[in-house]
């Protein structure tokens, strides 16, 4: 009678871990869509930049979303991703970056962040559609051929040249030593 009650607890355990990883997977797959993503006031702003580069409307009719670039495909950077872009909402929540011009206020910063992530990882979104084997020299024009190639050998990463591929660049803020 014991090893019937065990043998059924664990496999209620079992389900119930089914169960969670389904959810799991479903909420993380809803949190990657686009429409989740800009349902905060702060990235519709963001949407409208991308709407207006390559990345969203080109020849080929491919087109990238705020998870293909800035959500990894592995799980524990994924993860670590989701974890960090809790504090936008926290900061729309709090009304740090809910205006334009708040947003404005704080853009070279959380830029910067972005840009340090994709250096610190090899530009690893990037490289899930554009690799450095993909990449045909020959058919891109004389200018990007020659920098793609000293890029490669000088161990650049994407966006060492790319900043502001997909959002406006921000200005960088003066120094106030600048100013007086």
């Amino acid at each position: 009678m014991a090893q019937r009650i065990s043998l059924g607890i664990a496999i209620v355990i079992f389900l119930a871990g089914v169960v969670f990883a389904g959810l799991f997977n479903v909420g993380l797959h809803f949190t990657n869509q686009l429409e989740f993503c800009t349902s905060c006031h702060s990235m519709k702003w963001n949407l409208e930049e991308l709407k207006e580069t390559i990345h969203w409307k080109n020849p080929a009719g491919v087109r990238a979303g705020c998870a293909d670039c800035h959500v990894p495909k592995s799980f524990i950077p994924k993860m670590v991703a989701k974890v960090m872009a809790a504090k936008d909402v926290y900061h729309e929540i709090l009304g740090t970056i809910d205006t334009k011009e708040k947003f404005e206020a704080r853009r070279w910063q959380m830029a910067n962040a972005v840009w340090a992530k994709m250096r610190a990882s090899d530009s690893r979104e990037c490289r899930s559609c554009h690799s450095w084997e993909a990449m045909d020299l020959a058919e891109q024009d004389r200018s990007a051929r020659k920098r793609h190639g000293r890029a490669r050998d000088e161990g650049k990463t994407c966006i060492d040249c790319h900043q502001g591929i997909a959002h406006e660049e921000p200005d960088e803020p003066e120094d106030e030593e600048d100013e007086e």
